[in-house]
């Protein structure tokens, strides 16, 4: 089984940047859909950004313009990019590989993000 481990949560001030990277146990080239979402106490998880095999990108309208999604497959390596952080963006961010195959889906054990002053 892929396992998926998610590093560069902090605590960080209003406005400010962090980066979070989630690294593969094996190559990602086979996998079609990464993704970023995030979960805080008493709401339902939400998708914050994906990318496709194809390279392809999407945003949560929340934080469009914010977050950018990019990934390094010979470092089976992908990441979000935050910048522009506001207090609504403290969660538990998780990784995600959804291969849309019988493979199923893979998850990260989250990191967490604090935006506070």
């Amino acid at each position: 089984q892929v396992q998926l481990v998610e590093s560069g949560g902090g605590l960080v001030q209003p406005g400010g940047s962090l980066r979070l990277s989630c690294a593969a146990s094996e190559s990602i080239f086979s996998f079609y859909i990464m993704g970023w979402y995030r979960q805080t106490p008493g709401k339902q998880r939400e998708l914050v950004a994906t990318i496709s095999s194809g390279g392809r990108t999407n945003y949560a309208d929340s934080i469009k313009g914010r977050f950018t999604i990019s990934r390094d497959n010979a470092k089976n390596t992908f990441f979000l990019q935050m910048n522009s952080l506001k207090p609504e963006d403290t969660a538990i961010y998780y990784c995600n590989i959804n291969t849309y195959s019988r493979e199923g889906t893979y998850w990260g054990q989250g990191t967490q993000v604090t935006v506070s002053s």
